[in-house]
């Protein structure tokens, strides 16, 4: 392979992306962006992908500047690592040959999100101890 991509850097830079915008979402602070990051990544780890995208568009008027914004990013991410194209996420996700029927691929996003979003909650607590409010 002669682009290699060094995967840990990718995600600490849309982990300090993903906490910085959701951060400065229409209603959001640091913590309030650490809140929604971590039930974010409670749905991926535990709900799997498409869960998660549901989480993202299914969200209140007080969460939805922030849900919207992770899920840009996510989809931005996806798009990065060539998983996914540009089409409407939940589409991307379930249509014929999308991630959800590719299993190693599908696995590797979540991996990589799961990270991104490990190291965005840690920057919006760093942020919130910052007093970045």
């Amino acid at each position: 392979m002669e682009n290699k991509m060094n995967l840990d850097q990718l995600c600490a830079e849309y982990g300090y992306r993903f906490a910085e915008e959701v951060s400065r979402a229409d209603g959001f602070n640091a913590k309030k962006a650490e809140v929604l990051i971590t039930k974010a990544l409670g749905v991926l780890q535990e709900q799997g992908l498409y869960s998660f995208a549901l989480f993202c568009k299914s969200r209140p008027s007080g969460e939805r500047a922030g849900a919207e914004k992770i899920e840009t990013l996510a989809k931005e991410l996806l798009k990065e690592l060539n998983l996914i194209n540009d089409g409407d996420f939940l589409n991307e996700l379930r249509k014929d040959n999308g991630l959800l029927t590719r299993l190693d691929d599908l696995m590797f996003a979540i991996q990589v999100l799961e990270k991104s979003l490990i190291y965005a909650r840690f920057h919006a607590k760093a942020m919130k101890e910052a007093g970045e409010e």
